[in-house]
């Protein structure tokens, strides 16, 4: 059996996400943000586990999706598309890992784009179950090449579901708030201190010649993860990120007075982390 313990302080443990999470305990960590492989691309080893929640339908038997059972869903969608197999046999047991490693009061934020939302966000209804949605985002940005063939895909999607829908951190008050779009049709008061956001995000890309950029390829805004930090944490909890790239999720973390656990097993992305992170 692995034995599970917590890092005393923030980190970055290199590896296999699915070797290193299972040596993390139980309801550790109040946020988790991932943003893992669009498509993969290549053949996944499937990780056998019991991790399910705990809802009195069975081991591995999660109801969800209009009262399905899990295994009915994945059936049921597997006659559709070839792709889907391969696509939840990678994301799975990761989500799972994601479902235990929350408390009671945490919550997911899944980040992916719309080749595989539609995927994971079947696979986290029968996971999470259906009353554990809290949003879907939509970051848009406006930046790149245009298409004159279709409209130009200029959004990421990002799927955020609690552990415990009566009993989750939002903190509406300590988010970053934003302009109106139209300030003369509110106060005077009102247009200086901003209006919260929305499920719609406009935010830029990092810039590929901006202070920000550290040279990682899927390097997401720090404004973005800074949002997502303030909103569903508070000081002095635990942050996990085991898809962690360059590492802005610690980043934000870290200005934010949060504890972080990074994961992740590529030599580009952990020398990016250790010099960003120093």
């Amino acid at each position: 059996m692995t034995e599970q313990r917590m890092p005393e302080d923030s980190c970055v443990l290199e590896g296999d996400n699915l070797r290193v999470l299972p040596t993390l305990p139980d309801g550790a960590f109040t946020l988790i943000y991932i943003d893992p492989p669009f498509n993969t691309g290549r053949e996944q080893r499937r990780t056998e586990t019991t991790h399910v929640r705990a809802n009195g339908v069975g081991s591995g038997r999660v109801t969800g999706f209009k009262g399905q059972t899990y295994e009915r869903i994945r059936g049921q969608l597997r006659r559709y598309d070839d792709a889907f197999d391969d696509y939840w046999a990678f994301l799975e047991p990761r989500i799972l890992e994601a479902w235990r490693l929350l408390a009671d009061d945490g919550t997911l934020y899944l980040h992916l784009d719309y080749r595989e939302a539609h995927y994971a966000k079947v696979l986290c209804d029968a996971v999470f179950g259906r009353d554990c949605f809290l949003n879907e985002i939509i970051w848009a940005y406006d930046y790149g090449g245009k298409s004159k063939s279709r409209w130009p895909t200029k959004h990421d999607t990002i799927l955020v579901y609690v552990k415990n829908p009566q009993s989750y951190v939002f903190n509406s008050d300590a988010i970053d708030r934003e302009p109106y779009m139209a300030p003369g049709l509110v106060t005077p008061e009102k247009a200086a201190r901003g209006k919260l956001p929305t499920d719609v995000w406009w935010h830029t890309i990092v810039s590929p010649t901006g202070k920000e950029k550290t040279g990682y390829p899927t390097q997401k805004p720090l404004g973005v993860l800074r949002r997502i930090i303030q909103a569903s944490s508070n000081e002095g909890d635990w942050v996990l990120d085991f898809f962690a790239g360059s590492g802005t999720t610690g980043a934000a973390a870290k200005a934010l007075g949060r504890n972080y656990v990074l994961v992740d097993q590529n030599p580009e992305a952990l020398a990016v982390m250790r010099k960003r992170l120093a």
